[in-house]
């Protein structure tokens, strides 16, 4: 129930699965993060400067399965 997944529907192959599995905790993370900056627990730029890491590490990740067009 912590960590909800959503299966995966679209074309078969393990980069797009492992992809699929990155974007999923990517955007569990960034929840998170945008919890704690509302309720005030980190700053606004806290929470920017996080976000922004996760995003480049998932822009890693495309670059590493050899997904980009």
């Amino acid at each position: 129930m912590l960590y909800p997944r959503s299966p995966y529907h679209g074309e078969f192959t393990p980069e797009n699965l492992v992809f699929n599995a990155n974007l999923q905790e990517f955007a569990q993370k960034v929840s998170y993060i945008c919890n704690l900056e509302t309720n005030g627990k980190i700053s606004s730029n806290q929470a920017y400067q996080q976000i922004r890491v996760l995003w480049k590490e998932l822009k890693n990740s495309i670059k590493n399965l050899n997904l980009e067009e």
